[in-house]
């Protein structure tokens, strides 16, 4: 069965960090899995980012980290320079734009948390976009809240729109309470494929696509 034609990107993304903003603290993995809006997976991108110079680890955080150590070890095992990891990451966006000719999207769950570190690090680390306004960075300042996206869907207030009170059709990994194991990669697959089944979903039901 053919594909339908791909109308925009959404580049679902998940990172790892040590602290609660960047700057302070690290950003220590990024995965991204590109989706068209049909479901196609059209790429993905997975590093591990040293610590930046003179940055701290946040106590609560690393609290968080020693409750799960594979997790950590995995977030920071064999880690590249940060400049060289954006270089690539900015490299791998506007490859998969010029190939499909579409407007990206940034995609997260939540948006608020990934997109925060993902744009500083773009902007500390790729020299066309700290030289330029943050509007031509691949993402400018837009950007898809998941759980914003449940919130309209299920007509119920944000508080109760999370994965715990979502339809378990719309769930990955259904066997789980906790589907997010915090493998960057991993995760961002898993929310780009949940977000596609509320889309189509969404679709269907509305008929106004």
């Amino acid at each position: 069965m053919k594909k339908e034609q791909i109308k925009e990107i959404y580049i679902s993304t998940d990172i790892e960090a040590n602290g609660p903003i960047p700057g302070e603290y690290s950003m220590l993995s990024i995965g991204s899995v590109a989706l068209g809006d049909n479901g196609e997976v059209l790429g993905k991108f997975y590093r591990k980012l040293s610590p930046l110079e003179n940055s701290k680890q946040h106590p609560q955080t690393m609290a968080f980290w020693e409750k799960n150590k594979e997790a950590y070890l995995e977030a920071t095992s064999n880690p590249e320079d940060p400049k060289i990891v954006m270089d690539n990451y900015a490299n791998w966006l506007e490859d998969i734009k010029k190939k499909y000719k579409k407007k990206m999207f940034f995609l997260a769950y939540p948006a608020t948390w990934d997109f925060m570190f993902v744009s500083w690090y773009l902007i500390k680390f790729v020299k066309r976009y700290s030289t330029n306004h943050f509007i031509d960075t691949p993402f400018s300042h837009e950007g898809i809240d998941i759980k914003t996206f449940s919130m309209a869907q299920l007509k119920r207030p944000y508080s109760e729109s999370g994965t715990s009170k979502m339809p378990k059709r719309w769930l990955v990994d259904r066997k789980s309470k906790d589907i997010f194991k915090h493998k960057a990669i991993d995760d961002a697959l898993k929310q780009g494929l949940m977000f596609m089944r509320m889309l189509k979903e969404n679709r269907k039901r509305t008929n106004e696509y």
